[in-house]
C-alpha cells in the first residue's frame, strides 16, 4: 500500500487527559482526505523506543510519500517544524513506561544529528497569513519527541527499501495557546505545502543565539 502522508501524534502523558498533538492529527486527517490527500494517522505511546518502533511499523506498512510526526511543546506559542534531531535521550520526567534515560544515544554509533527532509521553511511560509503563528525550530528537545524524530530520520536515511520517503517532526502548542481545530487546519496547510514542494524555499529562519 502507498499513501500520500502518514501523520503521527502522541498519547497523553504526565497526568494529562489528552494530548494536543493527537487531537490535532485526528482532525487533520479527515480534512486532508476531503481535499484529495490520501492520509492516515497513528497514535504513538509516550515511551522511548516503543514509540519509534510503532511509527516504523506504520511507515513500512503504508509506504507514505511523507511522514509528519507531531508532538506537543507546551511552552511554545507557535507551531514549529523541527530542523534537526539529535542522537540523545535525556529525560526530564519518566516516560509512560517509567523509563528515565540520561545521556543515552537514540541509535548507538549513529551520527550526532539528522536533518528533517521536509521543506520546513516552505511549511512555515504556508502559514504566513494564517491564524496560527509558525516558525522553524532548531531543537526538538531530548525527550520522546526527539527520540521519535531521530529514529525516523535515521530509518529513512539508512534503509534502501524506504528510499524517497521524506519525513520530519512538527511541534504544536498547547490548547490554551491555540485550540486543536486551528492547529489541525495549520497542519493541513503544512502538509499540502510539503507535498507540493521538493526543494525548500530560501528564507531566513535561523535562531538569534
Amino acid at each position: 500500500m502507498t499513501i500520500d502522508v502518514l501523520l503521527s501524534g502522541f498519547a497523553p502523558f504526565d497526568g494529562a487527559a489528552t494530548n494536543e498533538s493527537w487531537e490535532a492529527v485526528r482532525e487533520a486527517v479527515p480534512a486532508l482526505v476531503e481535499r484529495g490527500v490520501d492520509a492516515e494517522a497513528v497514535e504513538l505511546p509516550v515511551e522511548f523506543g516503543t514509540a519509534s518502533e510503532r511509527l516504523e511499523e506504520a511507515v513500512r506498512g503504508l509506504r507514505p510519500r511523507l511522514v509528519v510526526a507531531v508532538g506537543l511543546a507546551a511552552g511554545r506559542t507557535a507551531i514549529t517544524p523541527e530542523r534537526v534531531a539529535i542522537n540523545i535521550r535525556d529525560a526530564r520526567i519518566p516516560d509512560n513506561a517509567g523509563a528515565s534515560p540520561v545521556d543515552e544515544p537514540v541509535v548507538p554509533g549513529a551520527p550526532v544529528g539528522r536533518f528533517s527532509t521536509l521543506p520546513v521553511k516552505a511549511m512555515v511560509a504556508a502559514l504566513a497569513a494564517g491564524e496560527v503563528p509558525a516558525a522553524v525550530s532548531q531543537t526538538a528537545g531530548t525527550y520522546v519527541c526527539n527520540d521519535v524524530f531521530y529514529a525516523l530520520q535515521h530509518l529513512l536515511a539508512t534503509d534502501p527499501a524506504l528510499e524517497g520517503i521524506r519525513g520530519g517532526f512538527v511541534h504544536v502548542p498547547s490548547a490554551d495557546v491555540v485550540d486543536s481545530p486551528a492547529t489541525a487546519r495549520a497542519l493541513v496547510r503544512m502538509v499540502e505545502a510539503a507535498l507540493s514542494t521538493e526543494a525548500d524555499v530560501r528564507l531566513a529562519g535561523g535562531a538569534e543565539h
